[in-house]
């Protein structure tokens, strides 16, 4: 009896974080619409580029007819909302093609992109963090912490073209454009060439944040009471670091994890500007650039989806997995509660 009970508020709290995901994300689809209709600029240029020029008023109303872009801004927003519930999301102004063909085209590029930057940056994490830790006070971790706060302060896209000056214009040894070479789409070696340098700046632009605070999360185990004990029975100091230290860390460690997938792919999108990398992050860039308000749409939500469903699940995974979380939430008066 007790079993279906506590099934039933599981599935009952489930249904209550997917209401407030669906709920998050239209008022964001709400924000950015109106935001997109108010700022300045003409969306007709992204449609018919300089012909907009040489039409007559009569045209140019004509044109934001057949757009749907002469309704109030209330309206328009109810019309583009029926549609995206069927899946319609329109057509983009500038690619002359549905949105959902066109985000199709490049998202693979930016997961790629961002999946491997992701990867590299929490295994490096992880193991910088404990090697610091395991150095603590040394020449290595005080030397790895100077040069890591010095690289985490360099901007983006400061870093990107300072690399691409050096390696692709004064070396001439990588790319510095695109995803790939003009006819070698399939081509692994040439694709991988052009991700170097992105990747590298993705990477160096996120690295030593994550891996200092894998190190300080690591050195507050090493200092809390059960250490004093392993180290009474006769574990060495790497021992209790590794069978000890890293497993209490391993919850933080996750949950940071989830917190910081919106926060990496944030900086993929800065990375595909600079380098004209043919991903999401272009699209969004120019889809705000040209006033293509359903391709800003798409863009924005599937932005703006995952920072929120990433941070509904770093709160989930700290519940489970840390007890104290669970006791933390029920003490500040959550609404989650130890199922």
């Amino acid at each position: 009896m007790w079993r279906k009970f506590l099934r039933r508020l599981y599935i009952i709290k489930i249904l209550h974080s997917a209401v407030k995901f669906v709920l998050s994300v239209l008022v964001l689809s709400a924000f950015v619409f109106i935001i997109s209709r108010l700022a300045p600029g003409d969306p007709l240029y992204a449609y018919y580029g300089e012909r907009v020029e040489k039409m007559s008023v009569e045209e140019q109303e004509q044109a934001r007819t057949r757009l749907g872009l002469d309704e109030p801004i209330p309206v328009q927003y109810v019309r583009w909302l029926q549609g995206a519930v069927r899946g319609d999301f329109g057509i983009s102004y500038q690619y002359k093609a549905d949105v959902k063909e066109v985000i199709a085209a490049r998202i693979g590029n930016t997961l790629l992109l961002g999946g491997l930057g992701f990867l590299l940056i929490f295994a490096l994490a992880l193991l910088l963090g404990l090697f610091c830790a395991w150095r603590e006070g040394q020449a290595a971790d005080r030397m790895i912490c100077r040069i890591g706060t010095v690289t985490s302060c360099i901007p983006e896209f400061w870093l990107s073209l300072l690399l691409l000056l050096v390696f692709a214009v004064w070396l001439g040894w990588l790319p510095g454009s695109g995803a790939y070479s003009v006819g070698e789409e399939g081509n692994a070696a040439d694709r991988a060439a052009h991700l170097i340098l992105p990747l590298a700046v993705v990477v160096l632009g996120h690295l030593w944040y994550y891996a200092f605070q894998v190190r300080n999360r690591l050195l507050e185990e090493v200092r809390a009471d059960y250490v004093l004990l392993a180290r009474m029975k006769g574990l060495s100091g790497k021992q209790v670091l590794y069978r000890h230290c890293l497993r209490g860390a391993l919850p933080s460690y996750l949950c940071m994890m989830a917190v910081a997938l919106p926060h990496i792919l944030g900086g993929t999108y800065v990375v595909e500007t600079v380098f004209s990398y043919p991903g999401i992050g272009t699209l969004a860039y120019e889809s705000a650039r040209y006033q293509d308000y359903n391709l800003l749409m798409v863009v924005s939500l599937l932005t703006g989806a995952l920072v929120i469903f990433c941070n509904m699940l770093a709160r989930t995974v700290s519940e489970r997995i840390d007890p104290r979380m669970r006791m933390r939430t029920i003490a500040d008066g959550g609404e989650v509660r130890d199922l």
